[in-house]
C-alpha cells in the first residue's frame, strides 16, 4: 500500500494541501477546529511526514539529540520514556547517545550530534564533567541546550532535576530514627554537583543528631582502569567491614550503587538489615520483590524527562525564550522498605 500523503489527507478533508501541513505543523493561522480534524485523521491513517523532505525545505533535521551516562539501568530508562513521549508528540526523533562516564566520550558524542544536524541537546553529564566549556561553546553556536538529572549551578541553562540534599537528609534521618549511629556511604565522587549535594544532605542529618563522622565511612566509587564498578563496590563494602567499629547501615547515592551494594552484601554473606541495614537511590520496579524488598528514594524519572524536553522543545520553537534560566527542581520520594527496618544484631557467646 503506497505511504499517505499531505494531498491525500487534504481531498479526504475538503481541505487545501497548504492548509493541511500547516495544521499539522500546529501553524497559528489554523483553527484548533480543523487541526483536530487533520490529526486526527492522519492518526487514525497513519500518516507519516517525510522527514527528508521537510529537513531539505525547511533546514531543520526534525531530531533531538539526548546524551545520558548510561542506558543499563532502570532510573535512566524511565527518563528516555518521558523524552520520547514529548518528542514524538512534538512530531521530533531523538538520537541517544552514551557518554559512559567519560568526559572526552561525551565531548565526542556532542560532535556527533552536532554534525547530524540535531535542532537541540538535552544532557545528563558525565561523572567526569566538571567544567562545562564545551557546553558553552556549542550553546554560543546558536544550540539550544537543557540539562537533565544531573543538574549544576556551574553551567547556567534551563534545567530539570531533584532536590539531591533535601533527599539524601531524608535517608539519612530515616536511619537515624531507627536507631542505626555508624551510616557509611558510598556515593560516585564528591566533585560532581548532585554528588557533592547527596553528602553534604547527609552530613547535615548526622551532624544534626550531634553525630561525628569519620572520613573512613564515606567510600567514593569510582572504578580504576580493568576495573568494573561493582568490583569498586565489592572492595569499598569489605573496607567498611573491615574497620575496628564497622557501620551498622549503608546508604548509596545512585542507582547502580544501590543495586550492586545489594547484590554485593548477599555474596558477602551479610544479612540485610540484621548485620548492615541499606537505603539507596534507585528507581527499579523490581525493590519490592528483591531480598529483602530494598529501601528507595525513588526518584521522579519519567517526569524529569518530560519536563526536560518541552522546556527544550519551547526553547527551539522560541517559546521558551527569555532572559533569564530557570531550573525546576522536583521532589524525591522515600519509599520504606524490610532493608532499613530496626535490625536485630544476634549476639554470640562464648
Amino acid at each position: 500500500m503506497p505511504q499517505m500523503t499531505l494531498r491525500d489527507i487534504a481531498y479526504a478533508l475538503g481541505l487545501s494541501v497548504s492548509t493541511v501541513s500547516k495544521a499539522l505543523r500546529d501553524s497559528y493561522e489554523i483553527s484548533k477546529d480543523t487541526k483536530e480534524r487533520v490529526i486526527a485523521y492522519a492518526r487514525t491513517n497513519h500518516y507519516l511526514p517525510n522527514r527528508m523532505a521537510k529537513s531539505l525545505k525547511e533546514g531543520k533535521s526534525g531530531s533531538i539529540g539526548v546524551v545520558v551516562c548510561s542506558i543499563d539501568n532502570s532510573f535512566v530508562s524511565r527518563m528516555l520514556d518521558g523524552i520520547d513521549g514529548v518528542c514524538a508528540q512534538a512530531g521530533y526523533d531523538i538520537v541517544i547517545m552514551q557518554s559512559k562516564e567519560s568526559l572526552v566520550q561525551e565531548k565526542s558524542c556532542l560532535k556527533q550530534l552536532e554534525a547530524r544536524g540535531v535542532e537541540g541537546i538535552l544532557i545528563s553529564p558525565s561523572a567526569e564533567t566538571i567544567g562545562f566549556e564545551h557546553l558553552l561553546a556549542l550553546r554560543e553556536t546558536g544550540m539550544p541546550i537543557v540539562l537533565f538529572d544531573r543538574i549544576s549551578e556551574r553551567f547556567e541553562s534551563d534545567q530539570v532535576g531533584i532536590d539531591n540534599y533535601h533527599a539524601a537528609f531524608q535517608a539519612t534521618e530515616h536511619l537515624l530514627a531507627n536507631r542505626y549511629r555508624r551510616i557509611a556511604m558510598l556515593n560516585i565522587g564528591l566533585d560532581i554537583p548532585f554528588a557533592r549535594l547527596r553528602s553534604a544532605g547527609y552530613l547535615d542529618a548526622l551532624k544534626k543528631k550531634h553525630l561525628t563522622y569519620g572520613k573512613q565511612l564515606i567510600r567514593p566509587c569510582w572504578p580504576d582502569t580493568g576495573e568494573t564498578l561493582k568490583d569498586r563496590v565489592r572492595a569499598s563494602i569489605q573496607s567498611l567491614f573491615e574497620l575496628a567499629e564497622p557501620p551498622d547501615a549503608l546508604f548509596t547515592a545512585t542507582d547502580q550503587l544501590s543495586t550492586l551494594s545489594l547484590s554485593v552484601l548477599h555474596e558477602m554473606g551479610h544479612r540485610i538489615p540484621e548485620d548492615i541495614a541499606l537505603i539507596g537511590f534507585s528507581n527499579t520496579e523490581l525493590a519490592d520483590v528483591l531480598t529483602p524488598p530494598l529501601s528507595t528514594i525513588y526518584q521522579p524519572a519519567l517526569e524529569i524527562g518530560r519536563l526536560a524536553a518541552e522546556k527544550l522543545i519551547g526553547l527551539i520553537s522560541g517559546r521558551g525564550l527569555s532572559e533569564e534560566y530557570e531550573t525546576v527542581i522536583l521532589p524525591a520520594q522515600l519509599h520504606i522498605r524490610d532493608s532499613s527496618r530496626p535490625g536485630v544484631k544476634v549476639q554470640v557467646n562464648g
